[in-house]
């Protein structure tokens, strides 16, 4: 999977200086990335087959808002720590009626292509059905869609020009002698208590304190200031072919564990129905290996009912590199799990609510009936 030449002239102009930038070569420049973007400027001839370096899904987020004007627009995150903006994607109904938030993000690990390629689907599917698809019409009728397609951009960006297999952001540690942190370690959920280290050079890298990336800080600081209104955090990773729940920093289960589990195995089941794809269900402490300072168990510990790391194909056999002609099925299957999620999420937060309305105003009704037939 080597990135295209022109590739690398996007991304330099998206950040000029960042490839060293040199006036007279501008005009070959735009040539090439004439050549490279020019398929893309067309929103229908976008390719959700392939994985799409990070210039091309800056573009694609603004062709999307451009298109679904009614129901999308894109909102400022923050900066990462090489100074490239973060954007989310906010699909919404207008509608009187309050509404509560899915939280979806992908790509906090910079080499799982896979999670940002599934974001994307997600996008285009909410978008190209909404209107004719009931289940889908439904949900959008009462949530509201928050997709963050990248999380670690500079990191997704240095996987597709320097090092492939690259996981963590870019900062820089101890004078420039290391780089990068686990984003997924740095949250404030037991911060670097297990399975996380105070080592730099470590994969596993928890920060210099918790919430010390820009990324972290900007998607934290968003989330905290929503808390009270989103029912349900997804974070998008591979590989694995697994569903955890809270908590991986402790063997303990949270107070809705059982409802997280049952919720989390009929999206399994809804997953393999389509292509057969296996997937297990837990808590990352019982069925994957313990970490502290995780996304997930930060989103359940801040008060979110429902927060679910997703690890996507494969076992291993591809691994991070997982092949482009998997990218569909991957992607149509996991549409399915997480609509399930949304269906219980949806009944859990309307339906019932909605059926306890009901039942007080029948109550209400009842005692007037019985208090009039005494006058």
């Amino acid at each position: 999977m080597k990135p295209l030449l022109g590739t690398f002239y996007l991304l330099g102009m998206l950040v000029p200086g960042w490839l060293g930038y040199d006036r007279s070569l501008t005009q070959q420049r735009q040539e090439v990335v004439d050549k490279v973007v020019s398929p893309w400027r067309i929103l229908e001839t976008y390719s959700y087959n392939r994985y799409h370096p990070m210039g091309e899904i800056y573009q694609w987020m603004s062709e999307i808002r451009e298109k679904y004007t009614e129901v999308v627009t894109q909102h400022f995150l923050g900066m990462t720590y090489e100074s490239r903006p973060m954007y989310y994607l906010k699909i919404s109904q207008p509608s009187s009626n309050p509404k509560k938030i899915i939280w979806m993000d992908c790509g906090i690990h910079a080499r799982e292509w896979i999670a940002p390629a599934f974001c994307q689907w997600f996008v285009k599917e909410i978008l190209q059905n909404y209107e004719d698809n009931s289940r889908i019409r439904r949900l959008l009728k009462n949530l509201d869609f928050y997709v963050l397609p990248v999380f670690n951009i500079d990191g997704y960006i240095y996987t597709w020009t320097t090092d492939r297999l690259w996981r963590k952001s870019r900062s820089s540690h101890n004078n420039g002698t290391c780089f990068g942190t686990d984003l997924n370690r740095n949250f404030d959920a037991s911060w670097c208590s297990i399975g996380a280290s105070h080592n730099c050079e470590s994969l596993t890298f928890c920060g210099t304190g918790p919430m010390s990336e820009p990324e972290t800080k900007a998607v934290s600081s968003f989330i905290e200031s929503k808390k009270e209104n989103i029912a349900c955090f997804l974070t998008m990773h591979s590989y694995g072919q697994l569903i955890l729940v809270p908590y991986g920093y402790t063997k303990n289960k949270s107070n809705n564990h059982e409802e997280l589990i049952q919720v989390g195995q009929k999206a399994a089941n809804a997953l393999k129905a389509k292509h057969g794809t296996n997937y297990r269900v837990g808590s990352s402490a019982d069925i994957l290996y313990a970490t502290s300072g995780s996304s997930r168990d930060w989103a359940r510990d801040i008060g979110i009912r429902f927060s679910y790391t997703f690890e996507l194909r494969d076992n291993g056999t591809y691994g991070f590199v997982l092949p482009e002609t998997q990218i569909q099925a991957t992607c149509e299957e996991t549409m399915e799990a997480v609509l399930s999620v949304l269906d219980d999420v949806y009944e859990k937060y309307w339906y019932t609510n909605s059926a306890r309305k009901a039942k007080s105003t029948a109550l209400v009704l009842s005692l007037l009936m019985s208090f009039m037939s005494l006058l």
